[in-house]
Order: C-alpha cells, then structure tokens, then sequence
C-alpha cells in the first residue's frame, strides 16, 4: 500500500472514464449529521474535499461488468446513499437517495498532459460535499498494458481510510461473483448513520473530560494546538508542499517494534518519544497537536464505510515512552465522548492559521484486500494554512506523508524537522543515518 497524492500518485497513460451514477433525493428520509460532517460540510463545495484509493485489476474487466460490481457496493453501505442539501433556513441537511443506474463517460487526456491531473479535475468535480452523490468510481484503461486501474472517490465527509478498504474488498467480491456469472449482492452493513445516532444518544461527557479540553484551549490562546515552529505567513491558505519519506523498511521495523515492547509501551508511544525530543530540542516546546482517533469500538462498525473519526489532543511534555503511552491514553479518552456539546460553547471546533495534527496508522490492522492490487491511498491537491504528519506503518515499513504550506519558512522548519525525526527514528532501529536517504 502507498500512501500518496494526487499529484504524486502513480498512474499509466490512458483512456480515463467515469461511472457517473444518477440518484433520486428523499427528502423526507432525514438523517443524522454527525459533528465531523457539519464542520466539512459547512465550508460549502470546493476542491479538494475528497480521498480515493487506486487499485490495478489483474485484467480487463467490461465496464458493465464493474458498474454491477459498483452498485453491489453502493448497496450494501449507507453512507454511499446519501447525500447532503441547503435548507432555505440555511442549515444543512443529510436524506437518503435512491441510486439508480449510471453513464460512463470519457475524460479525453490531451497529448502531453499527465492522466492523474485529468484525474484530479473529475474527482474535484465529482467529489465535493453537495454533489449528488459525492462519491464517483473511475478507471484507466492504460496504452501499454493491459491491467486496468480503479480509482474511487469520495467527498471526505462519507468516508474515511479504513472506510477507503472495506470498499476496496467488497468491489473485488462483487466483481468477482459477476466474472463467475453469480449474484454479486452484498449483505447490508451498519450505516454511518446508526453510528451518528448512537453517539448523540451518549450521556454527557465527565466535567474533568471538559476541564481537560478547556485547558488545552486555554494552553492554546483559545485555539486548537499549532505547529511549535515558524511557518511564515499563513493568514490565508498557501499551496502546499506534501512530502513522503519511507523512513524504515520491515526489518527496521520489527527491530523498532522490539524495542518498544522492551519499554514496556506501544511502538505508537515510542515514536511520539521521539517526536518530544526533537520538538523539544528544536523549539523548546513539549509536544502538542491535534491527534485523530477512531471511534469504530464496536464490531459492527469494522464493515461499515463513514467518516469514523474524531479529534483528540496529544501533549506530551516528557519525552519518556512511559509518559508518551500516558499521554496516549488521556488523548483516547479525550476522542471517547462526543465533541459537540463540548464544543458548543466555543461555537465549533476553534482552529487557526497553524493547525498541527498527527494521525498513525497501522494498515495492518485493517480490512484485509488481496496484496496484489498495488492499492494507493490518494489525498486531494489543496491550499492549506496548518501542517499535517501521517505515519503509516504496513507490510514495506514506515513511512511518513506530511503535508504544510509552500513558504520559505514552513520548507525549512517543517523540512529540517521532518529530517530529524527521520534521523532519531532510524538510529533507534539501528539503521546507519549515514547512509540512509530521506
């Protein structure tokens, strides 16, 4: 698995075509929004909303053939049957559509031009928050072989990473029930919405679960946490720099794996350790930022597609990987109870120019998909103000993506701080930084 961009991502020389699927709104099936959705959607339609995953069939596959297989998909998950609208009161609102059948259409890439940016114009188009569906399934048909590529997208506020497999498993299972000539029908899963209402049902979160938000904020000049270092001028939105580094190979891993174990905490703990010390020695600040947790805690949630994620806050003042696995655990109950009421009294989720956020993922624990699909993990192209670090751990090694503004500033501080980690990282697993690249 890669993770990429859409800039970045690799992908063939070819015919491009989508499948566009044609919905009926039912306005009087209302939905829940979840706290998650308001705030994406809220910014209105725009480019860049959206993440996708590419995947390369092992062969041709008629194109009806994988439209079947698509709305076996659609009609197993919820999520991929809604869609969200502007009341006349101004609010937004969440309805159930019918999906009906769809249109192939053709995306003519001009000599010259690259098929992934073609590629990013359809899904910008395609995949914003009010578009009727948001979600559109593409494929390339490549000059020079025969193994097609999948692309599917989605606006952000229907799913999330894991959300990004499960369908990826199921359009494989269903494309290959039609190959054999068999019902590709997929069972229904549990809706994103079930999983809105449950957690808007939830008692009030703990006073000390509020106290603790209100001193991160307070911590914060009222904001969410920043980047600890200068970025330049990012009143408004820059373009954006995104680098990926493969920091350790699978070797490397399992040695740092067997280190964290020898400290008694998660590898997750000793990375954040490492990610103290150097914001320590570079800024002098501990270590605070905005840290994603999901919230699929039961089990019928494993196979549903929605946006199952929610924000926390990490502060790790000592470097220890004991106090780093403490701060981990605050920052898990933090995301454990539902961000809207505790919000409410700062009118929403306040964030700023500077934003920091760190997101770990390990794929190999999630959904399992067939290893041969050179699957790609794809982020939209967009302006961004805040600084944004993934590390994704799978079955090559770990890897970082990080994403920040296009200043002078931003590229030397978040660059030498990325060079850093990298650096600590590698020397904890025994890899010689002297010969090792970014």
């Amino acid at each position: 698995m890669r993770l990429t961009n859409v800039a970045q991502m690799i992908l063939p020389a070819g015919r491009l075509h989508s499948y566009a699927t044609e919905i009926r709104v039912d306005f009087a099936a209302e939905l829940p929004i979840s706290f998650d959705q308001g705030r994406h959607v809220a910014l209105g339609d725009r480019a860049g909303s959206w993440m996708a995953v590419a995947l390369r069939l092992p062969a041709p596959v008629p194109h009806d053939d994988l439209a079947t297989a698509w709305h076996a998909v659609i009609s197993r998950h919820g999520t991929l049957q809604t869609a969200f609208s502007h009341e006349p009161s101004g609010e937004v609102s969440l309805s159930r559509v019918e999906v009906s059948s769809g249109v192939w259409r053709e995306h003519p890439v001009a000599p010259g031009h690259a098929t992934r940016d073609v590629l990013r114009d359809v899904l910008d188009e395609a995949c914003s928050p009010f578009s009727r569906p948001s979600h559109l399934l593409c494929v390339v048909e490549p000059e020079s072989d025969d193994r097609p590529v999948v692309v599917i997208g989605s606006d952000h506020s229907h799913v999330d990473m894991w959300s990004l497999l499960i369908i990826v498993r199921d359009l494989t299972s269903a494309l290959a029930a039609v190959e054999a000539g068999e019902d590709p029908a997929l069972s229904p899963a549990a809706t994103f919405a079930e999983h809105t209402t449950v957690l808007k049902r939830m008692p009030p979160a703990p006073a000390e679960i509020g106290e603790r938000w209100d001193r991160i904020l307070d911590a914060g000049d009222g904001l969410m946490p920043v980047f600890p270092l200068p970025l330049g001028d990012v009143s408004v939105p820059q373009a954006e720099v995104v680098e990926v580094r493969d920091v350790l190979d699978s070797a490397d891993v399992r040695v740092f794996e067997a280190e964290a174990a020898a400290a008694g905490v998660r590898p997750t703990a000793l990375a954040l350790s490492v990610l103290t010390q150097v914001t320590r020695d570079m800024s002098g600040q501990a270590l605070r930022a905005v840290f994603p947790v999901h919230s699929r805690h039961e089990a019928r949630w494993l196979d549903a597609v929605g946006w199952f994620i929610t924000n926390a806050v990490i502060e790790c003042v000592e470097a220890t990987p004991k106090a780093c696995a403490a701060a981990v655990k605050d920052a898990l109950a933090l995301g454990s109870y539902p961000l809207a009421p505790i919000f409410a009294p700062y009118g929403g989720m306040p964030q700023g120019p500077g934003m920091f956020a760190i997101s770990w993922l390990d794929t190999r624990r999630l959904p399992e998909v067939a290893p041969d699909l050179s699957i790609q993990y794809v982020s939209a192209s967009i302006r961004t103000d805040g600084v944004m670090i993934w590390f994704i751990v799978n079955e090559s090694g770990l890897h970082l993506r990080c994403r920040y503004p296009e200043t002078p500033e931003a590229r030397a501080n978040v660059g030498g701080w990325l060079d850093s980690i990298a650096q600590a990282l590698r020397a904890l697993s025994g890899v010689d930084v002297g010969t090792v690249g970014g």
